[in-house]
């Protein structure tokens, strides 16, 4: 297998995801809630209330990752009686979206890889602009979620990420931390695809990676790709 090019997801792979906020988020709801739901309860009911409208935002139902974070949160603070305000909560996410710490490894990845790097991510474009100026990092190319109004496991953003790059599917290889987002997602591409799993999780499930990875800089060196 040759590969000419790498598509490479973002928040979670490159930088950090925002766990910590995430986390929280749930200790100060759950301080000023007027019930005596635990932290796990409070972030599950997050969770799904998020899923459920990112799964319904593509094409002309699409909404932008800001504003599907604030609605969640939005009915969240409701559920849970709660009376912060899902605003200044939001705030935190999309300063750690804009500013998130990077992975050392995911460094020397981006300055060693001779492939031209394409990044794929679930996100809205001002975010991951001002992440990718703040650390300086230089890539081929950037696709959003706001660009193709889809989020992954779609195939919108894979289809346009062929398009502009010039590639076909079996030409470059998909680099990610979800098996649901980013390897499910190549998979129906035909597109091969390789699992980051930088916390040694226990694959679980039917969607295989082609590879796994523990950091970025190991992907270098999976003599298949060459």
């Amino acid at each position: 297998m040759s590969i000419k090019a790498i598509f490479l997801d973002f928040y979670g792979t490159v930088v950090h995801e925002d766990d910590e906020v995430i986390t929280y988020i749930c200790e100060q709801i759950k301080e000023n809630s007027q019930t005596d739901a635990t932290l796990a309860e409070i972030g599950g009911f997050w969770w799904g209330e998020f899923s459920g409208l990112f799964i319904e935002s593509h094409g002309k139902n699409f909404t932008h990752q800001r504003i599907l974070e604030e609605t969640s949160l939005k009915s969240t603070l409701s559920h849970y009686r709660s009376s912060l305000d899902e605003t200044k909560l939001s705030e935190l996410m999309f300063n750690h979206w804009m500013n998130p710490p990077i992975f050392q490894d995911s460094i020397e990845f981006i300055n060693q890889c001779t492939f031209p790097i394409y990044i794929l991510s679930n996100i809205d474009r001002i975010d991951i602009s001002e992440a990718i100026k703040f650390h300086d990092l230089s890539v081929k190319d950037i696709i959003t979620s706001e660009d193709v109004k889809s989020y992954k496991p779609r195939p919108e953003m894979f289809e346009y990420a062929l398009k502009i790059s010039g590639f076909v599917p079996n030409e470059v290889v998909h680099v990610g931390d979800s098996l649901s987002s980013d390897v499910a997602g190549a998979k129906n591409m035909g597109i091969k695809s390789v699992w980051v799993n930088r916390s040694n999780r226990e694959f679980k499930g039917n969607i295989k990676p082609e590879f796994q990875v523990g950091n970025l800089k190991e992907v270098l060196k999976i003599q298949e790709l060459v």
